[in-house]
């Protein structure tokens, strides 16, 4: 059984991504994620002394796990961006359920670490940088969905009304008085009725002015 469109759902805006700028900023978020893993990586190994990903021995850089790490973290960035184009098509409140699932990834991101058996400051190390690269990812793929999304004006629902007629016998405005308590009102043309000019007598009485 179908059930017609409500008057409010046929009437509302309706959301169109533009696609171009959209995915243009997908590959830029995830061009910046992967900069952020290398520089997270590049700052617990080289600058406090905190080898995650790779030995000690490795230097700043660590192994093949960097390069790993880092497609890893664009590769999400665009399975994210992906999943808010759905959400965008799809629900009404797709920025509101894109947080949730960001927001959730991120924890899991965060307490996986701990469940490893390296040492406390590489666990924290390497939940730090999962936790910026969370927000980073979130935060950038919403303004760019707030940027790319198009809203439409709503859909007609039948014909086009014809405008009311104008009232040519109500005047315009001319002192600016309507809407102050004023009632313009329509002139109307007023009526004279004509005077004689000269008195008027009944004849066999003298006349107004005493002559004969």
């Amino acid at each position: 059984m179908t059930y017609p469109a409500s008057p409010a759902d046929a009437g509302g805006p309706r959301v169109r991504p533009d696609s171009g700028q959209f995915w243009a900023g997908a590959v830029a978020t995830a061009i910046v994620a992967a900069l952020i893993a290398l520089v997270g990586i590049l700052i617990c190994r080289w600058t406090l002394n905190i080898p995650i990903l790779a030995p000690a021995g490795d230097g700043a850089w660590g192994d093949a796990h960097t390069g790993e790490y880092a497609l890893v973290a664009a590769l999400i960035a665009l399975a994210a961006a992906g999943l808010l184009y759905l959400l965008v098509l799809s629900t009404p409140n797709p920025g509101l359920f894109f947080r949730w699932i960001i927001g959730l990834i991120t924890l899991i991101a965060v307490v996986y670490p701990f469940s490893s058996g390296a040492p406390l400051d590489q666990k924290a190390a390497t939940a730090i940088v999962n936790l910026v690269l969370g927000v980073a990812i979130g935060s950038l793929l919403t303004a760019t969905a707030a940027r790319a999304i198009r809203r439409t004006g709503p859909r007609s629902s039948g014909p086009a009304r014809p405008a009311p007629p104008v009232d040519s016998g109500v005047p315009a405005d001319p002192y600016g008085q309507r809407g102050q308590g004023y009632e313009q009102q329509p002139t109307r043309p007023q009526r004279y009725e004509e005077q004689p000019t000269r008195p008027t007598y009944t004849p066999g009485t003298p006349p107004p002015d005493g002559r004969q």
